[in-house]
């Protein structure tokens, strides 16, 4: 049975499909608009489509996490409301299980209170991916890949190929009767049988008595 997740661990827990939205964006910002094939919106084609956690499921995701999670802008002007910068963006301080950390949103140039609550949105994602949410999302590519082996050099390849000899000479030596010498000859590749050819026979002589 698995270990279930909870507290910041559930927040790294990757999102289902069924929460997951796909955002199109296209390559050029005059391109004409068409129905699109595969999200079944309108809009300007061709268009790349970015995966994306939404508000409500991000926010079901920090409950399950700790339910007094808590979010305030980074500053407040002398009106008391949040501060806009100059690129219509706003920081956010996002507290989750005592742990506190920042984000940054910003409304694509809208305005009004629809741009308000797009730039809230976008700024909890963007802190809640320094907790680990959605960050496979984030991520053009994989994020956890095994290295490549890398290709052993013409020295690496000797060492080896001459350490598989010895141990195949290894066995042939230590083999205690004629049945056991056949056995063993049998099991090596062929293409490394006239390399031990010489141990072998040296052996058979030993196990019949006979000269080497």
């Amino acid at each position: 049975m698995s270990e279930q997740l909870t507290g910041l661990a559930l927040l790294r827990k990757p999102f289902p499909d069924n929460q997951i939205s796909k955002l199109p964006k296209p390559y050029k910002k005059d391109s004409q608009k068409g129905n699109c094939k595969e999200c079944g919106g309108y809009h300007g084609l061709p268009a790349v489509h970015l995966s994306y956690v939404g508000h409500a499921a991000l926010t079901d995701r920090l409950l399950d996490c700790d339910p007094a999670w808590t979010w305030e802008p980074l500053a407040l002007d002398d009106k008391g409301y949040p501060v806009i910068d100059g690129n219509g963006g706003m920081w956010i301080k996002l507290t989750v299980c005592g742990v506190t950390r920042l984000g940054y949103g910003d409304a694509q140039g809208k305005t009004g209170g629809d741009a308000m609550k797009e730039r809230i949105g976008d700024a909890l994602r963007n802190a809640a991916m320094r907790f680990g949410a959605a960050l496979d999302l984030w991520h053009k590519g994989e994020l956890h890949v095994e290295p490549e082996a890398q290709e052993p050099s013409a020295d690496e390849k000797q060492a080896q190929a001459a350490k598989l000899i010895a141990d195949w000479r290894g066995k042939l030596e230590a083999v205690t009767h004629i049945a056991q010498l056949a056995e063993v000859w049998r099991t090596i590749p062929k293409a490394l049988q006239p390399l031990c050819l010489e141990t072998k026979n040296t052996r058979k002589a030993q196990l019949l008595g006979e000269p080497a």
